[in-house]
């Protein structure tokens, strides 16, 4: 169901979906699962919101059980979430006469997102949207090792040498716990150079957002 790729200095995921209520339960679970993998946590809940509204105006504008697609591409800083659809027809914005329900999703991604907009083309339409993705996803990650190190240390002493600057007693124990990583990968039948090209994906990735 879903397709993730290189995008440039970015990350593309691709999720096909059948416009249903049960089916975007699972796509927004999907959605934020992605996120996550990429590193980009700061951004699940604004996600989880802008894909609910999205695929929720294909169900009520479309049509249940039409064919739709999410695109979350991740790059310099925003997260773009794309739904097409096969329907030309424009969302209408919210108007006097609208009641509760028409142009909700709009406003919502008015107020949510740092651009949004509708392309046609010949096969449809899609909507997207663009939110700006925070720095904090980094700085909780640079804690979190940070906390894993020491601990680690603390239970390993041997890996500490008198005498040393406790940023080198900080990096000697990064070496050997990405090691002991390594050889836990090893032992479960999986690639260790594979498990680092996951990881440097995902820094890459991170650091291209942060940009």
């Amino acid at each position: 169901m879903t397709d993730h790729e290189y995008a440039g200095t970015g990350l593309r995921s691709v999720m096909p979906f059948e416009a249903a209520p049960q089916e975007v339960r699972l796509l927004r679970r999907a959605a934020s699962a992605q996120l996550c993998q990429w590193g980009a946590m700061a951004a699940v809940d604004e996600a989880e919101l802008l894909v609910t509204e999205l695929a929720t105006n294909v169900i009520k504008h479309v049509g249940e059980g039409a064919s739709a697609t999410l695109i979350l591409e991740l790059r310099r800083g925003r997260l773009r979430v794309e739904v097409h659809d096969k329907s030309r027809k424009a969302p209408s914005p919210v108007s006097a006469s609208c009641d509760d329900e028409c142009g909700r999703g709009l406003h919502l991604l008015a107020a949510l997102a740092v651009d949004w907009g509708t392309v046609f083309s010949a096969a449809g339409k899609s909507v997207w949207c663009e939110v700006a993705v925070r720095p904090e996803a980094a700085c909780r990650r640079i804690e979190r090792a940070r906390g894993a190190l020491e601990r680690y240390e603390k239970e390993h002493p041997a890996v500490a040498v008198r005498g040393r600057s406790g940023a080198l007693l900080l990096e000697e124990s990064a070496v050997e716990l990405i090691a002991d990583l390594l050889h836990w990968s090893a032992a479960r039948g999986q690639d260790p150079d594979d498990m680092l090209d996951r990881a440097q994906a995902h820094f890459e990735a991170e650091g291209s957002a942060a940009a």
